[in-house]
């Protein structure tokens, strides 16, 4: 459940991180001055509902070099760090660190992209019952390529926290996989209308496939099917807050979030919903198509940490 990001943005031209990654822990409400100003209540104090993310730092167990060719992305070089964590043994096969000399060759290798390889740290949290953790890629952005690679080879073996790759005010693209309901029926997976009562044989059902010609069912026909764990991309999702410590900057709500518990690790606030249940992975990137050229910091009148169960 991993979702994998297939485009990147350009980034600064100084190197830096592209993505992050976080478990959603879940939704609350909080007060705001509106920031848009479209907005029929611009400037003024609205309730508007926002989404926790727990992010633990990452950590860089690798580093590659991509370079393009006819046939796409190839890998030129590879690296990998030593003192990996053993929970990564829980994900693959423990593979051995890069000696001298390789990292002597991926100093001098060329290429078109640079990634690094990192792992999530669930055991850091309270509220995964995971402690697998998860692996995926994340592109070094850049203007020069020597200064990119440079820069991975630096991050090799160190924690990442999230507050470098964005802060509050700033936007963010975010790629989960939604919640998932198993194969539904016309009815439950598009909401197409109930057939009449004295309807033949069914009444959960659409009236019809389609014309005689063309003579094929559409694809706009609305059928039966798997509902819901889909990747999806919400892009431009605003950061409220980005809580180091949630013990020093209370974020917990009393009798903690349902079904995950307490934060423990750094999280960020975003405004409006993210996919996916409570738990699920959620990755980070840098926005792809900005609406907005300049970001101001956001002001949060008020952080709802009421109980959400009703005591």
């Amino acid at each position: 459940m991993v979702p994998r990001i297939r485009a990147w943005p350009a980034g600064p031209q100084k190197p830096a991180i592209e993505g992050f990654a976080g478990y959603k822990v879940g939704m609350t409400h909080a007060f705001i001055v509106d920031y848009r100003k479209r907005s029929t209540t611009a400037g003024q104090e609205l309730a508007v509902p926002v989404t926790v993310v727990e992010v633990p730092p990452l950590r860089v167990v690798g580093a590659r070099i991509y370079r393009r060719g006819p046939y796409g992305l190839r890998i030129a070089g590879e690296v990998w760090s030593a003192g990996a964590a053993p929970e990564l043994a829980r994900r693959i096969p423990p593979h051995p660190p890069s000696d001298a000399p390789a990292l002597d060759r991926f100093g001098h290798t060329g290429g078109d992209e640079v990634r690094l390889l990192v792992h999530t740290q669930p055991h850091l949290l309270s509220g995964s019952p995971s402690k697998t953790p998860d692996l995926f890629e994340v592109r070094v952005s850049g203007e020069k390529f020597d200064e990119r690679r440079a820069f991975a080879t630096q991050q090799l073996g160190q924690e990442v926290p999230a507050d470098q790759l964005t802060k509050e005010g700033e936007f963010l693209d975010v790629v989960g996989v939604t919640k998932g309901f198993g194969f539904q029926g016309h009815i439950q997976r598009w909401g197409v209308k109930l057939q009449p009562h004295k309807n033949s044989k069914h009444r959960r059902m659409i009236g019809t496939l389609g014309p005689h010609n063309p003579s094929f069912v559409s694809y706009r026909i609305p059928q039966a099917g798997q509902q819901g764990f889909h990747r999806r991309t919400q892009t431009n999702m605003r950061v409220l807050r980005v809580v180091r410590d949630p013990r020093t900057d209370p974020v917990t709500p009393a009798g903690g979030f349902p079904h995950y518990g307490e934060l423990r690790t750094a999280c960020l606030v975003l405004h409006g919903s993210l996919p996916g249940p409570a738990k699920r992975l959620l990755r980070f990137r840098a926005p792809l198509r900005r609406r907005v050229a300049s970001v101001e910091k956001v002001d949060v009148r008020y952080f709802s940490t009421r109980s959400k169960q009703g005591a």
